[in-house]
């Protein structure tokens, strides 16, 4: 019976949190990888996750802290940042060309945050979370969240000027 509720867990949750771990690693087959070892680690403790009744929060954890705990260890090359883009058609309509343009700019600049800012900038506006459950995800102070979400988006809007400086420039 409790292997049935985990096998209806992974089928009902699994995009939503490949779509996490994309973000966080930006890169499908590490997102892949990543999710399956979360997965993993969640079937082992399975009874005691549903008990807490936050098997979706465990589960973010378990993301956020590895992708995090790896840059720390420096277990993951950086060439993965490079021409990341979108894969897939540009779409014709003026706003979505306009919000594909921009996708287009922003997500190197997204890719190439530091893990603490971008699991910070991730969680509250790509996820939607709130700052406490952002912070309850991550294992940090609301002010944490909030400091590094602010940097982050420094950093892009920075990123943003010398893209369109060069632009302009080129």
């Amino acid at each position: 019976m409790e292997h049935e509720d985990f096998d209806e867990f992974v089928a009902a949750r699994w995009v939503p949190l490949f779509r996490l771990a994309y973000l966080l690693t930006a890169d499908a087959e590490a997102a892949e990888d990543l999710l399956q070892t979360a997965m993993e680690r969640t079937f082992a403790r399975w009874p005691t996750v549903v008990r807490a009744e936050a098997p979706e929060a465990h589960v973010r954890r378990l993301l956020v802290d590895a992708v995090i705990a790896d840059h720390r260890r420096g277990a993951r090359p950086r060439e993965w940042l490079r021409a990341m883009g979108p894969k897939r058609a540009v779409p014709a309509e003026k706003e979505e060309e306009d919000a594909a343009r921009g996708h287009l700019l922003l997500w190197p600049l997204v890719c190439a945050l530091p893990e603490r800012q971008r699991a910070a900038l991730v969680l509250r506006y790509y996820e939607d979370l709130s700052e406490s459950d952002a912070a309850a995800v991550l294992g940090w102070s609301v002010r944490t969240v909030r400091s590094e979400a602010h940097d982050a988006m420094r950093a892009l809007r920075r990123g943003l000027a010398a893209t369109s400086t060069e632009a302009v420039d080129g």
